[in-house]
Order: C-alpha cells, then structure tokens, then sequence
C-alpha cells in the first residue's frame, strides 16, 4: 500500500466513484459503502447524528441517506428569504430542510459533483414538490456559484473529502455576501493521522482519512479572510465513528464537529 496521499485528482475520482456506487443503491450507509456496515437503517442513523424526529418525517424518505455526521441546521439559524448553498448536497436532504425554513421568498442551490447523485436529488425534488430548491453539477473546490450571491452555506461531512480544502474556503468566501456565514458539520483530526490510515483508500471514502487538525482549518479560514470563526469538537461523536470502521481506532484520531465563520462586512475583499 502506499504511504503517501495520491493526487487530488485522484482522489476526487475515487470519492466520485465511491458516491455513485451509493446513488445507485437503496440509500444508506448501511447498503451502499459510504462507510462500512453499522447496523443500523437511514432514518435510525440521521437519528443519531442529530436530526429530530420532526425533520426526517418531514421529508421524502429517498433523500435520507444517514450518511452525514451531524445537523448543520442546527447552527444554521436559516431566515425567510435567505439563499442557502449546500455543498455535498447528496439526495438533498439538508437542502429541503432548508428550503422550508427560507420559506417561497428563499432558494436553496445544492451543489454534487456525483451525476447519479444530482439526478436523485432532482427526482425527490420533484416527488416532494419543493420548488425554491435547485441542484448543480460541479466541485466544491469551484462552485458553479456567482460571487457575492449567498446568505449561508451549509456542508455535512463533505469538506473532508476535498483533497483541497483551502480552495473550497475560498470559493466559499467569493460566493458568499458580505456578513455571510458557514454553518458546517464535518469530521475533523485532533491529533495527527498516521500514514497508514493516510494512505487507506477504504478511510478516506468513509471521511476519516481526509479529515484536517482543528488548527489547520482555523488557519485556513483565518488566512481566507473569514471572522467570528468557532470550531466545536463533538466529543459524543467518536462512538459513531468507531461504528463507521470497527476495529480502525479512528475514533482515537477525528470527531465530528462543528465549524462556523462569518465573512465580514467590511474590507471583505480578498
């Protein structure tokens, strides 16, 4: 096995390839590969990652994959009227919840860079008649988003998997408008991973192997240009990710948290 990252490219067609084995599956992490086996369905997993009762009733059950690692709506604090961004948008999940709260005079764009994934997202748009919602083929490391054009940005369990992350920070803050904000969940290391679990494919697609330090994503939001930055570790959340890759000890190395920032309102060009 290699011992050293492979090319972003290379990543990033290994991710894609990952994901479009889930689209084209059933929908969980249970029966598609996300991460491996964990025994439970993808109501009961979205469950343990943060959602309430209430939210996955309230959407079409296609778009509940359970493959996130906690509720960015949870710190979202969505405004009727807001436009809302959700990179990684999957089935959609995230972004019909969304939807709702932003209310008709609102829209919510999902960008995936998984074709099958785009398609499903679309399909359970149409079933669930959501009409302030649109999904957008294309990377998050260059977002198929106009400039200054986003009230809030939502992600759950994606960033990680970008073999560049200080890009997709900084696509953030171009499309985001001035006092815009992250509201993001994503796996993070809080202690230097070994280059075993570095270099393991298998870790990587299953967002353990990608994950940055805590200190290095607040240096790149810092060096980005964002304020107002807070990262939350979830220390609750490492018996999840034991469950994710049993035997693995990741837990030892990453958790979920987290990450908020806020783009400022003046002198917010970069």
């Amino acid at each position: 096995m290699e011992t050293t990252k492979a090319e972003p490219d290379a990543i990033r067609q290994l991710v894609r390839k990952n994901y479009a084995k889930i689209a084209s599956a059933f929908g969980s992490c249970c029966n598609a590969g996300a991460k491996p086996p964990c025994g439970c369905g993808a109501e009961t997993a979205a469950h343990r990652i943060g959602y309430s009762d209430a939210q996955i009733e309230s959407i079409h059950d296609a778009a509940t994959m359970g493959l996130g690692c906690g509720n960015p709506q949870a710190i979202a604090r969505l405004k009727p009227g807001e436009t809302v961004l959700d990179l990684g948008s999957g089935a959609g999940f995230d972004c019909f919840l969304a939807a709702r709260s932003v209310g008709e005079a609102g829209r919510v764009i999902g960008v995936d860079m998984t074709d099958g994934m785009i398609r499903k997202a679309r399909r359970n748009a149409t079933k669930a008649g959501i009409g302030n919602v649109s999904f957008r083929a294309g990377e998050i490391e260059r977002l198929p988003v106009a400039d200054s054009t986003v009230d809030v940005i939502m992600s759950n369990c994606v960033i990680n998997l970008s073999p560049e992350k200080e890009a997709v920070f900084r696509e953030a803050y171009r499309v985001l408008k001035p006092g815009g904000r992250l509201a993001v969940s994503d796996v993070v290391a809080v202690r230097p991973l070994p280059a075993s679990m570095l270099a393991d494919d298998q870790l990587h697609c299953a967002c353990i192997g990608g994950a940055a330090l805590v200190a290095d994503i607040r240096q790149i939001l810092e060096a980005t240009g964002f304020e107002k930055i807070e990262i939350t570790p979830v220390d609750s959340s490492r018996e999840l990710i034991e469950q994710w890759v049993p035997g693995k000890n990741a837990q030892d190395y990453v958790v979920s948290a987290f990450i908020e920032a806020v783009k400022p309102t003046k002198n917010g060009a970069r």
